[in-house]
């Protein structure tokens, strides 16, 4: 437990974050394997999942923030042995199975709730519709959006893709089916007891009001420190829905409220958080980390204003097209755009810029050192670095 004042240092408020995210911890000396990946998980509760793959899939980078070398599809293995679920937590995200209660209130209010125009249109259109895309699933054990005929229901047993995509997607919502990933990231709609263990199911749902509490404990035990949007932008609550369980929290002293230097906001500093004497992380950090999905927390905390351009025109790009953060020690001392070419079997960097505060001849050599890596586990035999950025020139010549 911190013993500080009821104010806090900017770099204090840091290394207390990346400690509740598992970045006090050095990596392991070994393959990670499940066990190391439900450390993880221990810290930073949930995982975002996203397609993208320019590198590896966006989900599977947290991992290799925190471990370093580890099973590439650990996470697909833990799928399989029920251990974590994908619901919509901040964004589609993997979760661990014993957190399937804590989402009851969320599958009944998509149910009863106003936000499925298209489910209501499709019910009056072809009743019994969802139920006929449910029946299915329970008689062929997994089904795919893309597995649907683009016919009529008239053609055969499958039906119009986008109604069947429309009744998946709510039925997943609603708790009804779950979801798993196939080998092209497509979704795969289950039935809940096929990824989910009976003990679980069997639970009473935690009503709405438990359930945000508990919720918003774990995202100020997952950030260490936060201010109130910070907390809720871990698991997407409304403040004004939350702001009582909020006010719980601090009332029992889960979370009790602190100055940090430079924020505007008040802060909330969890009781269990612990202040790193030092940070010696060395690490790239995915652009869906929880470290700086919050981009305004991640300029609060680093100094660090980070956009990802994926979507932005080529010539107006800034940095490159997928650009992490580098993280070393306590600071985000640089961002490269990175490109993982198979074909060619190489990393590509197409850009390696370094931050204001930071040093070229500083960073280049840390950053090599997890490029080799990173490309060794990506199974790519070479990093080859453009010209593009101040730490580009430094950069080759460390590698």
């Amino acid at each position: 437990m911190i013993t500080t004042s009821e104010s806090l240092s900017i770099a204090q408020a840091r290394r207390i974050a990346l400690g509740a995210q598992g970045f006090d911890r050095s990596r392991p000396d070994v393959v990670a394997d499940r066990r190391h990946a439900r450390r993880v998980f221990s810290s930073v509760q949930v995982i975002q999942i996203d397609s993208v793959n320019v590198l590896a899939r966006a989900h599977e980078m947290p991992l290799w923030a925190r471990l370093g070398d580890h099973r590439r599809g650990v996470l697909d293995a833990m799928v399989a042995k029920q251990e974590i679920f994908e619901y919509w937590a901040h964004e589609a995200s993997y979760l661990p199975v014993t957190d399937w209660p804590l989402f009851a209130w969320k599958m009944e209010i998509a149910r009863t709730g106003h936000g499925w125009r298209q489910i209501a249109a499709l019910r009056e259109r072809d009743p019994g519709f969802v139920e006929g895309v449910l029946d299915a699933v329970t008689d062929r054990g997994a089904v795919t959006a893309s597995e649907w005929s683009r016919g009529n229901r008239r053609s055969g047993p499958w039906w119009d893709w986008s109604d069947a995509k429309y009744a998946l997607e709510y039925l997943f919502w609603t708790g009804q089916v779950t979801a798993r990933r196939r080998n092209n990231f497509e979704r795969e709609y289950v039935l809940p007891e096929v990824a989910i263990p009976a003990p679980i199911l069997a639970l009473a749902p935690v009503p709405e009001a438990e359930a945000r509490r508990i919720l918003l404990e774990r995202s100020a035990r997952a950030l260490g420190v936060a201010t109130a949007r910070d907390l809720m932008d871990y698991y997407r609550l409304k403040l004004t829905a939350s702001r009582s369980a909020l006010q719980e929290l601090i009332d029992d002293g889960v979370v009790r409220e602190v100055q940090v230097e430079g924020w505007k906001d008040r802060a909330y500093l969890h009781r269990d958080a612990r202040l790193p004497r030092r940070i010696t992380a060395a690490s790239l950090l995915s652009p869906f980390d929880p470290v700086v999905w919050e981009r305004s927390r991640a300029e609060r905390l680093f100094d660090f204003r980070y956009r990802i351009e994926i979507y932005t025109p080529a010539a107006k790009r800034v940095y490159g097209y997928y650009v992490l953060p580098f993280l070393l020690g306590d600071r985000i001392v640089g961002r490269v755009d990175l490109k993982a070419d198979r074909a060619a079997g190489v990393l590509r960097v197409p850009g390696a810029f370094t931050e204001g505060h930071a040093a070229p001849t500083e960073v280049a050599p840390a950053l090599a050192a997890e490029l080799h890596a990173l490309a060794a586990w990506l199974g790519l035999s070479n990093v080859i670095v453009e010209r593009r950025g101040d730490l580009a020139r430094p950069l080759r010549a460390a590698l």
